[in-house]
């Protein structure tokens, strides 16, 4: 059996510019429903299509003197994530942002939580 080698980290791109990323999640909702009917074997028959959605929960630490995006303020913002070897995994295109929200603790650096929303996912 040959050994396989995994991705691990990854690096986070938003316009271009390296962001020192602690966690991200990216998530998408396909838009695919269940279609229920009434029919004589008591189970749905299929499904109809949907508008696929595509969201990210992205934790950033906040840096003391580089500059950060304006998260508050980003719109068709273009995300990339990409393995320490440098290969692009996805893009994320026409980005915006839906929520921001701060964190601070005894133990860790301050982070900053973003919830961003995207119209594109593209591969490589």
């Amino acid at each position: 059996m040959a050994l396989e080698e995994y991705v691990g980290s990854i690096v986070l791109y938003v316009d271009g510019q390296e962001i020192e990323v602690t966690d991200i999640r990216p998530q998408t909702n396909t838009g695919r429903k269940l279609v229920k009917t009434m029919n004589r074997t008591g189970r749905a028959k299929g499904y109809s299509k949907g508008i696929a959605e595509h969201s990210l929960q992205i934790t950033v630490v906040i840096p003391k003197n580089v500059a950060q995006p304006d998260w508050d303020e980003m719109v068709g913002a273009k995300l990339t994530t990409m393995d320490m070897d440098g290969n692009p995994l996805y893009s994320y295109l026409d980005c915006f942002t839906t929520q921001t929200g701060e964190q601070y603790s005894v133990d860790n650096e301050a982070r900053r939580d973003i919830t961003v929303q995207s119209l594109r996912k593209v591969q490589g």
